[in-house]
């Protein structure tokens, strides 16, 4: 006997109430849209459906539609919170199931021309421009794994190989760094691993663009403190090794050395193991250091007492069998790297000239003779900053308000640092997330490497990208390149950045294929750490609405690649990447152990989620005991 339901009069009221919302909300996305169609001009045909659904995703996010929600889910069907690919679809099918409930036929606005677009047709856009841009997926792991070179991958060509024998999916080349003979290095490894291999791996190119950096700051001391490893008690547990190698023919240091100093090849010539050496430190300290190794190219000593060296100090081989005794001279060697220690509520002039940077300066009086200075690296940035504004610097590690401005500079007043003072040292990042700065998007440099990527590269990634028109002068100057079908990657890392979104990838799909990337590190800078994960997560949603790929980038698995063991948090971080089409790895020395463990937790979470949706996949923990 077949089961029957009858609705109540307040059941039928509360269906007859949300399906005239609902009406009201899809033809309310629909109009607010179709007001913008200016937009989708000069689309590239791949991305005319996308384009569309991303204005009704848009106009469908600027209603709070979380009570709406909540009585959907109470009557079992989609509260639209799987939405982003198929914003209309979603809507017509929930009313759909509205209508038929209560006995009606409904029908889509006569007005609507894009009933042809399902709820199928999103995911499948998503994949097939993920195809497009990442290449296609490995079996059983749709999202891809992306790794950033270390200089060492264009001389050795194992390290590429075995990051893809481990499932690297992509290659990125850094242009901030090394050099192009070097890029072509790594491009050649790269190329015999794919055939080795029997696998492709796509190449992708960052433009440095235009990052605002700390200038040169005075160097500091010419001295090296040499400490043993000591324990609680302050007993020496591992001594501290030097590496001693010839004036003459120097060579490089061993891992195991923590300080390096060149002295004559007659006196290392007259070294044995075990034979003792003596000094006296920059501090006037009598030390002793003890001969441990001798290779051809140098010797190692140990020291079980700290000791400071500076050039010129002279070392002697303690009971040496010849006369004179055996000596030698420490050589010259470079200063310490220059830093300004900065303190809470301290005061820093940051200037366009290219001046060496310095700590204050104070009479005996303790009054000021000259202010803590750093230059930056982007002159124009000194006319463009307003007092109020928020500084970062080195990744935001210290921070400040401009409390005053000149004509070529700026006063900060520092509010955020350690307790004990924060070093800032030269090339470190400044960012400025309330100014509105007028800066080129390209670089003079990013143009000279442009035209290696486009001979070179499947994909160019540009930095910084803040508005419509960074991105129409990249497609630009790819033009004139002759790269119209190079995909193009655009790195939101600024707040603009972030809240000229929309309005970017809407420019963007009027080229063949494009991207985007998470770029975490500047943006957390740029938003607020507590921002981040909102951000990420907006961000992630709008390009599913646009069906553009995306890229998870920065700190993934950082604690892994560069020291070998991971961090719980991490992990966690690691699995919430998963929503993205791709993720990025940052060089280390243990990177090929983070790429097989991150292509370990990829492939597990793909049983588990599939962007922001669940997959119930059957659950271990489900079996009851008999």
């Amino acid at each position: 006997m077949e089961e029957t339901s009858t609705l109540t009069p307040f059941e039928i009221e509360e269906v007859g109430s949300l399906l005239d919302a609902l009406k009201h909300l899809r033809d309310t996305v629909t109009k607010d849209a179709a007001g913008h169609r200016n937009q989708l001009e000069h689309l590239d045909p791949a991305y005319v459906a996308s384009a569309k659904n991303l204005l009704h995703y848009l106009s469908l996010r600027q209603h709070d539609i979380r009570p709406l929600q909540q009585r959907l889910a109470l009557l079992g069907l989609s509260s639209l919170g799987r939405a982003e690919s198929c914003v209309l679809p979603t809507l017509h099918a929930v009313i759909r199931v509205l209508a038929a409930i209560l006995g009606q036929q409904t029908r889509i606005g006569e007005k609507e021309d894009d009933t042809t677009f399902t709820i199928e047709d999103g995911s499948r856009l998503l994949s097939d421009h993920a195809d497009q841009l990442l290449g296609t997926h490995q079996s059983g792991r749709t999202v891809r794994i992306m790794v950033t070179m270390p200089t060492e991958a264009g001389h050795d060509p194992t390290i590429i190989h075995q990051l893809m024998a481990k499932g690297m999916d992509c290659m990125r080349i850094n242009c901030a760094h090394d050099s192009p003979e070097i890029w072509q290095a790594m491009i050649r490894n790269l190329r015999t691993a794919e055939q080795s291999l029997g696998r492709n791996c796509r190449i992708f190119m960052d433009l440095g663009g235009p990052k605002i950096r700390t200038g040169g700051i005075e160097p500091g001391a010419k001295v090296v403190h040499v400490r043993p490893k000591r324990d609680d008690y302050g007993i020496t547990v591992i001594p501290a090794r030097v590496w001693l190698t010839s004036s003459e023919n120097p060579s490089v240091i061993p891992e195991d050395c923590a300080a390096q100093f060149q002295v004559s090849e007659s006196f290392l010539k007259c070294l044995n193991r075990c034979d003792e050496i003596t000094l006296t430190d920059a501090r006037k300290k009598s030390r002793k250091w003890t001969v441990v190794d001798i290779t051809e190219s140098g010797c190692c000593v140990e020291s079980i007492k700290a000791c400071y060296i500076r050039p010129g100090i002279t070392i002697r081989l303690k009971n040496g069998r010849q006369t004179p005794r055996v000596q030698t001279e420490i050589q010259d060697f470079p200063p310490q790297e220059g830093v300004l220690r900065l303190k809470k509520d301290d005061m820093i002039l940051v200037t366009s000239d290219l001046v060496q940077g310095h700590n204050e300066e104070r009479d005996t009086a303790g009054n000021l003779i000259k202010p803590a200075t750093v230059s930056c690296t982007m002159p124009a940035v000194a006319a463009q900053v307003r007092p109020g504004e928020t500084i970062w610097f080195d990744d935001g590690k210290i921070g400040g308000v401009i409390e005053k401005t000149e004509s070529d500079q700026f006063w900060v007043r520092i509010h955020h640092a350690r307790p004990e003072g924060s070093k800032l040292r030269s090339a470190k990042g400044i960012n400025l997330p309330d100014s509105q700065l007028n800066i080129n998007a390209l670089t003079d440099e990013d143009l000279r490497n442009l035209a290696f990527i486009a001979e070179h590269a499947d994909v160019v990634e540009m930095s910084f990208a803040n508005s419509i028109e960074d991105v129409q002068l990249l497609q630009e100057q790819l033009k004139k390149l002759g790269a119209e079908t190079l995909p193009i990657v655009l790195k939101v890392e600024t707040r603009k950045g972030f809240e000229n979104l929309p309005r970017m990838l809407l420019a963007a799909m009027r080229w063949p294929c494009c991207g985007v990337m998470i770029a975490r590190g500047d943006l957390a800078v740029e938003c607020g750490y507590e921002r981040l994960a909102e951000v990420q997560e907006e961000i992630l949603s709008v390009c599913e609405a646009a069906h553009v790929p995306v890229i998870w980038a920065t700190q993934v698995l950082e604690n892994f690649a560069r020291k070998g063991v991971p961090s719980r948090a991490e992990i966690s971080d690691a699995v919430m990447a998963h929503r993205a089409e791709c993720v990025m790895l940052n060089k280390g020395p243990y990177i090929i152990q983070a790429v097989e463990a991150l292509d370990n937790i990829l492939k597990r979470m793909q049983s588990h989620q599939k962007k922001r949706r669940p997959m119930l996949r059957e659950l271990r923990l489900a079996h009851l005991a008999t």
